[in-house]
């Protein structure tokens, strides 16, 4: 629930044209590689430190989320341009790190 409320706080007001902010586009897939990419760092993390796996879980999510909210956050305090878009290309991005680092640590690792 308080991470809804912050998302809509951030990204309320935003009245961009959506002709300048597309679904698809280079900055997207930025949005999306650095947040999978992310969360398999804090996923990984997580490893290091605790074997249970809904922990490193939970660190892979806010790590890798936890970054593009802050973005998005960034970008409206400071006059750039939030989006709703990039934030849910973030959320892709980031259950994409967080599947491949289990996977990993599943298969690879051989981890129960």
């Amino acid at each position: 629930m308080v991470l809804v409320l912050i998302v809509a706080t951030v990204l309320a007001g935003d009245a961009r044209a959506q002709g300048r902010d597309p679904w698809l586009g280079r900055d997207k897939a930025l949005h999306f590689g650095a947040s999978a990419g992310l969360a398999l760092v804090g996923y990984g993390a997580g490893a290091l430190v605790t074997d249970r796996t809904e922990a490193r879980v939970a660190l892979g999510v806010g790590v890798g989320f936890g970054a593009g909210l802050a973005k998005e956050m960034y970008d409206r305090r400071s006059g750039g341009d939030p989006s709703l878009r990039d934030l849910t290309w973030d959320a892709a991005g980031t259950a994409v790190g967080v599947v491949v680092a289990w996977l990993l640590d599943r298969y690879v690792f051989r981890r129960p």
